[in-house]
């Protein structure tokens, strides 16, 4: 089903087509239909604040992280604002979230979002900040300093690709390979902030491997500290949305929300990793 194919082929829509195809055989068809189909929108609003419209699976991933007893929390490429809005919503009244945001234009919408979305009681422990996430830990003061951090590292969002032809014509392999090392970079630098004992929610809105379960891999490789955990829902989030939240399908690592089984769900890969409290030796 996964037979390889010479990268250098893999060009335009064709390329595209055939690339997925290796990966997902069969299933790819069904897949892409479900790609090309409008996405899936759910209302998620807090309290009498402005309603956000993201994706369930957004939603479902956001929720995975755990945030019972955490006080400083770090939604690490935050734009537009969906799970900076769901974080905020589900903390803990005593806990601070730092939304950050590398553009400067989309930290603009990052902005709109937490000021229309968001109660002045939660917004007010809202601080959104534009910096580049994977220089962050170069800072001193950042290091092992959160309690929580989500990293919904930019990826190669095929449901995007696939509803532009501009982009769709322009594509290859080697724009999967480029956003797995920026993902990468990203990912090592959200670990170096954690603190002993926290956990770290890694997630793309990918299809290949290479940017899911291949850059987690490459962290327990350089990590011997860092676990893997089940991506139970850890905040009721009944109060902010009554949609019933979509199922995953297991990886090697995480959890993939597929939108051909999920109405429309996802494509959302989402894993949670702990750094453990003593190093590994």
């Amino acid at each position: 089903m996964k037979q390889k194919v010479k990268a250098q082929k893999l060009v335009g829509a064709d390329g595209f087509d055939s690339y997925y195809r290796c990966i997902y055989g069969e299933r790819w068809d069904s897949l892409k239909s479900s790609l090309l189909d409008k996405a899936d929108s759910r209302i998620y609003r807090v309290g009498e604040a402005e309603p956000y419209y993201l994706d369930s699976g957004s939603i479902r991933c956001a929720l995975s992280l755990p945030l019972a007893g955490a006080k400083r929390i770090l939604d690490m490429c935050a734009a537009p604002g969906g799970k900076t809005i769901v974080l905020a919503s589900c903390m803990d009244n005593d806990a601070s979230l730092l939304s950050n945001e590398r553009s400067s234009e989309r930290k603009i919408r990052l902005v709109k979002s937490c000021d229309g979305c968001l109660p002045p009681e939660i917004r007010s422990r809202v601080d959104v900040v534009c910096k580049d996430g994977a220089k962050m830990c170069l800072s001193k003061e950042n290091e092992e300093f959160f309690d929580r951090i989500l990293l919904d590292a930019p990826c190669s969002s095929e449901r995007h690709v696939l509803s532009d032809s501009k982009y769709l014509d322009e594509w290859s392999p080697s724009r999967i390979k480029t956003l797995s090392v920026a993902q990468w970079s990203l990912l090592s630098s959200a670990y170096r902030m954690l603190k002993r004992g926290g956990y770290l929610l890694y997630s793309t809105c990918a299809l290949a491997k290479e940017e899911n379960d291949g850059v987690v891999s490459k962290l327990l490789k350089k990590f011997p500290d860092a676990k893997v955990l089940p991506p139970s829902i850890s905040s009721d989030a009944s109060a902010f949305t009554d949609m019933k939240l979509p199922e995953y399908e297991s990886t090697d690592f995480g959890a993939h929300v597929l939108p051909d089984t999920q109405n429309g769900a996802g494509p959302l890969y989402f894993c949670l990793i702990q750094k453990c409290l003593s190093q590994k030796l």
